[in-house]
């Protein structure tokens, strides 16, 4: 594992158990990470793919592929965007970026970018593919006139939710076809574009454009072509080493299985305001208050019962009354008269880590891959100023894993989640790649598990699966048994009702939408923002 110091007043809370990710806290960014003006909560995100997995990634690059740039580098795009880095959880798989505005997950072949409120996304992406191609060593075509450097790049995927104040939204993003416009002049080529859903409710754009494997080599110069008029010489070749280990490393990993690519997203609107609450600073620092005390009094008693013994347990005793439990409702009536400090620590009353891990903790959310299964999985989790939270979790793959144990090393899974809790705006999204047959669990369960923790008044979802190799776009209706499996799964969310579903067929993956509302939810139609 690499530590990248991102500015001078970083705080480096790594681990001492090897395997487990890194965490390093951006100070210098934390101290302008407010949330007091209601934004967009609905993300853009954006998937740029520079190989199919980190075994196909080519000798040319640097060591680590996207993973070895230099962290100054992503500084630089993400300031294109207008978000910063408040901390980085590094593992050897994947670092995952908790941002000002949502996250960023960097593996070796690949990076994903999810921001939210009127961040311009797309502004980063020509910066992006500069990186890939300069700063990793990615194939690509150079620069010319005003064209930044470019890498070649596999596959992209861009989406998001209709946007509930488009009009505040900034460059190509104040619409969909703007977006598309964007995207195909940043890539000198034609994607598919899909709005998904119903276009007078709930819905979800996606960009996607098809597999490309091309690589084109540079022209020989002139004085290195061979004569045609004299046989080639009959050369042996020491086989790379690195090329080796790739390989290597993919047969023993099968990293390059595309079926091991799921993505499962949930998009939350209309939150019960009462659960939302506990995305709150005030709230959040209240349960802080009253959980600190408890303990401090906790421990209080066990030091002063350590202290006096035996005569601790006759006060104790049926006799006596426990002069630790006669204590009023006022948290100060839990210290003896001559504590004069009461006061909480600065981290609990303010924004930042602390709280974020807090909130994590006491709504369930870090149940949804709790640690007595992925022993070695990280949380990263920030409460915004006066409301708002975001958190990313690395979950490396559990050592039951059924795979051998490189190849459980190597996978390692990632989740985010981000709240706008304000009632007006009120929004929450959960998005993860951690494979369902690694859970143990149905998809259902896990969409259930988080539907409990925000209980939104509607929601949609949507699934990625890849298809196994040698299935083309064709071969659905073969493979039905799967896809189908799922969706009807998915119908049964407790307490909601399927007001839609569409399945796509899409060149490598299988793509689920699915649309619910609450059963006593009595909103109204959707909020849309945006002209159709």
């Amino acid at each position: 594992m690499v530590d990248i110091a991102i500015s001078q007043h970083n705080t480096d809370l790594s681990s001492s158990i090897s395997g487990t990710p890194l965490l390093t806290i951006n100070r210098d960014a934390t101290l302008d990470a407010d949330s007091s003006n209601a934004f967009e909560g609905p993300e853009k995100l954006l998937e740029v793919w520079f190989a199919p997995s980190a075994a196909d990634i080519p000798a040319s690059t640097v060591s680590n592929g996207l993973k070895g740039v230099p962290a100054a580098a992503w500084t630089e795009m993400l300031d294109l965007v207008h978000c910063k880095v408040l901390s980085v959880v590094k593992s050897e798989q994947v670092d995952a970026y908790l941002l000002s505005e949502s996250s960023m997950f960097v593996f070796p072949h690949k990076l994903v970018l999810k921001t939210c409120g009127i961040t311009t996304l797309l502004f980063g992406l020509p910066k992006i593919l500069e990186i890939a191609a300069l700063c990793a060593g990615f194939p690509h075509k150079p620069a010319f006139n005003d064209k930044l450097a470019a890498a070649q790049t596999h596959r992209v995927f861009y989406s998001r939710k209709n946007f509930l104040f488009p009009d505040q939204q900034q460059g190509p993003h104040r619409s969909w076809l703007g977006e598309v416009n964007s995207l195909e002049g940043i890539l000198g080529s034609h994607g598919s574009a899909y709005q998904i859903g119903k276009m007078n409710g709930d819905h979800w754009y996606l960009y996607v454009t098809a597999p490309d494997n091309r690589f084109t080599p540079p022209i020989t110069p002139e004085h290195e072509r061979l004569d045609q008029s004299t046989p080639p010489e009959t050369r042996m070749l020491d086989f790379p080493e690195r090329i080796a280990d790739l390989a290597t490393t993919r047969t023993n990993c099968d990293l390059a299985d595309d079926t091991e690519d799921e993505t499962l997203e949930i998009l939350m609107t209309d939150l019960d305001q009462e659960n939302a609450k506990q995305f709150c600073l005030d709230h959040a620092s209240a349960v802080a208050e009253d959980q600190y005390f408890k303990e401090t009094h906790k421990k209080n008693k066990k030091d002063m019962g350590d202290a006096l013994g035996s005569f601790a347990e006759d006060l104790n005793s049926a006799d006596h009354y426990d002069v630790f439990e006669q204590t009023s409702s006022d948290n100060a009536a839990l210290f003896t008269p001559d504590e004069e400090d009461h006061s909480l620590p600065e981290a609990l009353t303010t924004e930042g880590h602390a709280l974020g891990k807090l909130v994590s903790d006491s709504s369930g959310l870090s149940n949804v891959y709790p640690t007595c299964r992925y022993p070695d999985a990280r949380i990263d989790a920030y409460l915004f100023t006066p409301c708002g939270f975001s958190a990313n979790g690395v979950i490396p793959a559990p050592p039951s894993d059924d795979r051998n144990a490189t190849a459980s090393k190597s996978s390692t899974h990632y989740f985010n989640v981000h709240v706008t809790p304000e009632p007006q705006c009120s929004y929450a999204s959960f998005e993860t790649n951690v494979p369902s047959r690694q859970t143990g669990r149905e998809t259902v369960e896990v969409i259930q598990q988080v539907v409990e923790i925000f209980k939104p008044g509607r929601f949609s979802v949507t699934l990625f699966e890849g298809k196994s190799n040698g299935q083309g776009a064709g071969s659905h209706h073969e493979r039905r048994g799967s896809s189908g499996y799922t969706c009807s799964k998915m119908d049964a969310i407790k307490g909601y009702r399927r007001m839609d579903r569409i399945v796509h067929d899409l060149d490598g993956y299988d793509l689920v939408f699915q649309y619910f509302e609450r059963h006593d939810w009595k909103g109204g139609a959707p909020r849309l923002g945006e002209r159709f």
